[in-house]
Parts: C-alpha cells; structure tokens; sequence
C-alpha cells in the first residue's frame, strides 16, 4: 500500500456506523471502529492524520454530493468507505428505493475522482446486516446485490476489500446471537466495532 508517513492523511467516510457520535467527540473521531483502528494507525506511524467525515443516514448519493468537500478538500493518502445500508433500509422503512446500479454509479463516480485527484489507496467495507428480526432477513433480497457491486468496484479500482457481511454474521454465530454484534442488526455494539477495527488495521497495516 501507499507509505503512509507523519502529515499523511487517513479518511473514512460512510454513514452512522462510521459516523459513531464524532460530533460529540472533541478529537472527532467518534467511539467506534474508526477510533480504535485510528490508535493504532497512530501508534504505527506517529504523527498521521487520521479524519473521520462519516454522516449518520447517509446514502451513497449523499456521500457524491459532499465528495468534494468532505474528501477531496482534505488530500488524503488513504480512503476509507463505509456505505450502503441506509440504501436498503430506505426502500423498507420509508418505501425509497435506490437500485443497485444507481447506487454502483454513484459510488464509481466517488471512486474515480478519488483515483484521478488524489491518487489515494482505497479500503473498501462491505455493508453488512445481522438480521434481528424475521422481516429483516427480507432485506437480504436488497442488499445482497450492493455488497457484489462493492466487490466488483474493489476489483476494477484495486482496492482492498474488507468483507464485513460475512466477518460480522460469522462473530454473531460464535457469540451467541446477532444482538451482541449488532444490537438491531445494523448498528455495531462496542463489540462489533471492535472487530470491525481488528480486521480493518489487519487489512492496512498488518495487525
């Protein structure tokens, strides 16, 4: 990967899972898996800049609309995405569906510029669900298809891939229940953070 070094700058972006509170974190990282890997990443190279811009409730067209602004602006080294499920959840809760291949545009355009001005290494995290209830299995049907798309994206742009669906159901399995993962199947409990950050800092820096 792209020598991460003391100025360098690590992005994530996304939606509530990355999010995580930031807004009422003085550093601004909020208290999930972008804080905890961000300790290591410091620990590693000291002196990185590690930013956390992810939006509770965004949507990938969210995310195109503030790329500019919310990435670009920043020059980071590495890039960090997170996005997909509140494109499922809206078809489900508010009856507004994104299709799959909107949401494939939209995040191959985020891709592209992020490739072409900046040139950035690229992390990117599969949306994931742990059904808590029977109608969420229904949902599968949704977002199923999204985490293919995020697959072929990490495969055209040469992007590590981090393949949180299988990862987090697996966790849920050995654990006991989905609940202690993600506690309504979407949002991670401390626990889930924290193998969302293991694997994430294995993924980029090897532990």
């Amino acid at each position: 990967m792209t020598a991460l070094t003391a100025g360098s700058t690590v992005l994530f972006q996304g939606d509530s899972v990355t999010d995580a509170a930031r807004l009422e974190d003085a550093d601004g990282l909020g208290y999930g898996y972008v804080r905890m890997a961000a300790e290591r990443l410091t620990e590693r190279h000291p002196g990185l800049r590690v930013v956390n811009r992810g939006i509770a409730g965004d949507r990938v067209a969210d995310l195109r609309r503030r790329w500019t602004a919310d990435t670009v602006q920043h020059g980071p080294r590495l890039v960090s995405v997170l996005v997909g499920i509140n494109d499922t959840w809206r078809r489900y809760d508010n009856d507004d569906p994104t299709s799959t291949a909107d949401f494939e545009r939209d995040y191959r355009h985020l891709l592209t510029r992020t490739r072409d001005e900046l040139g950035a290494e690229l992390v990117l995290v599969e949306p994931f669900l742990l059904p808590v209830s029977a109608d969420q299995w229904e949902w599968r049907e949704d977002l199923d298809p999204r985490i293919h798309a995020v697959r072929r994206l990490a495969a055209e742009f040469g992007a590590r891939l981090l393949a949180a669906d299988g990862l987090l159901n697996q966790a849920a399995r050995t654990a006991g229940g989905p609940e202690l993962i993600a506690l309504d199947g979407v949002h991670p409990t401390e626990l889930g953070h924290r193998i969302l950050a293991d694997a994430w800092t294995s993924l980029v820096i090897g532990r």
